[in-house]
């Protein structure tokens, strides 16, 4: 019964937003107010650099990296880890604590991931790592790495759960992304 406790809490955990306590406590301008208006590490590189966003990409991928950790040192079933991920995860993109106006995931995204699997994480981190170097677009990066994501936790973990999950979070990055992807396929995205 405990197990099912860790998907609120996660829900929570997720909705803590790293971008905006960040640039509260470096006295930069809100995020959501500034640049793209998204609270994530990409915008806060844009409006308060590369200190500031990387401080908040690590917050991100935390608070999806934790909960999935600590429920899974408690054993709890594949399907309640699946929906502790997804419940971290989706506190970020709808955060109770901000109008439910989050960011898009991505770094939450590989924290959890990371919890899944250490190897699920870094098989994505390396994907973007290596579309990034070829393309130098971190949204191409991104969408190529979390559209591999699922087949990596399938054949990571051959677990039907965290592959489904997996499946989820893309379907959510892919739909954050819209407005990338239009660009992308303009050619606009840079």
């Amino acid at each position: 019964m405990i197990e099912w406790f860790f998907i609120p809490l996660a829900y929570v955990v997720g909705s803590v937003s790293s971008a905006i306590i960040i640039c509260k406590l470096m006295g930069l301008p809100d995020p959501r107010e500034q640049g793209s208006g998204n609270p994530g590490a990409t915008n806060v590189m844009r409006i308060g650099g590369k200190k500031a966003a990387s401080i908040t990409l690590l917050g991100d991928l935390l608070k999806g990296l934790i909960p999935v950790y600590v429920a899974n040192a408690f054993g709890v079933s594949a399907e309640a880890l699946a929906l502790t991920g997804l419940a971290a995860f989706l506190g970020h993109l709808y955060p109770v604590f901000f109008s439910f106006k989050g960011g898009k995931g991505v770094a939450t995204s590989i924290g959890v991931l990371l919890g899944f699997s250490w190897w699920v994480g870094l098989a994505f981190i390396a994907t973007w790592l290596l579309v990034y170097k070829i393309g130098k677009i971190s949204s191409l990066s991104a969408l190529c790495a979390s559209i591999l994501s699922p087949v990596y936790a399938w054949f990571i973990t051959g677990n039907i759960q965290l592959a489904g999950a997996s499946v989820i979070m893309m379907l959510f990055l892919l739909y954050r992304h819209k407005s990338n992807i239009q660009r992308l396929l303009a050619g606009q995205e840079g």
